[in-house]
């Protein structure tokens, strides 16, 4: 068994700190993405603006690996859930009160600037060619799409993620909501003490 090393106190405070501004009423949905590359993407730029949970869905593609090598570290700082269909994903989200956005292009989308996303808000994201599901599409509360000028009408989806991300992270700090912590003491505790054991470091 390796042997737990000690964590300095400058680590630890970090880890708090982080903890502390953890958004648990934001969350990100990826949809049948293949490309390890992508969900690792997309998982940086969740770790990056403060996400705390990532669902996973995989019901035509097969889910793919990950390790810590392709994510860049961020499967470490992140709980990743995986659900066996849209509908049962949706559920659980609904039960916590997230409104639920569905990237995709139809007549009654919503632009990304004009949402609230200081309110519960899960984004769903879809695969490389096919976009989100029509199963999503229909089940989801709105349609979203970032404005695009230029004659190509769709991003990458790990690029879509973090432009929308950051849109979400603009408006929470703007609202005051990274100054205070949004999860419960015990549950600051909890983490912490995954994050320690996921590193292999006690605090001495």
């Amino acid at each position: 068994m390796p042997q737990l090393r000690p964590i300095t106190e400058r680590r630890r405070r970090r880890m708090i700190e982080v903890l502390e501004q953890r958004q648990p009423d934001l969350t990100v949905v990826i949809e049948n993405v293949h490309d390890p590359h992508n969900i690792s993407a997309v998982l940086r730029s969740c770790d990056a603006v403060g996400i705390a949970t990532v669902h996973l869905v995989h019901t035509v593609e097969e889910r793919p690996r990950l390790n810590r090598v392709v994510a860049s570290g961020a499967l470490r700082w992140l709980e990743i859930v995986d659900h066996p269909s849209i509908e049962s994903c949706f559920d659980a989200l609904r039960c916590q009160g997230f409104t639920i956005y569905a990237t995709h292009l139809d007549e009654n989308r919503l632009e990304l600037f004009d949402l609230d996303l200081t309110r519960p808000s899960a984004l769903v994201f879809g695969n490389e060619q096919r976009g989100v599901s029509p199963e999503a599409v229909a089940a989801s509360d709105e349609t979203i799409v970032i404005p695009m000028m230029g004659m190509v009408q769709s991003l990458n989806i790990s690029v879509a993620c973090a432009v929308t991300l950051y849109e979400a992270l603009r408006q929470r700090r703007a609202a005051d909501l990274y100054q205070q912590p949004r999860l419960a003491a015990a549950e600051i505790d909890a983490r912490l003490d995954g994050w320690l054991r996921r590193e292999r470091r006690i605090i001495p």
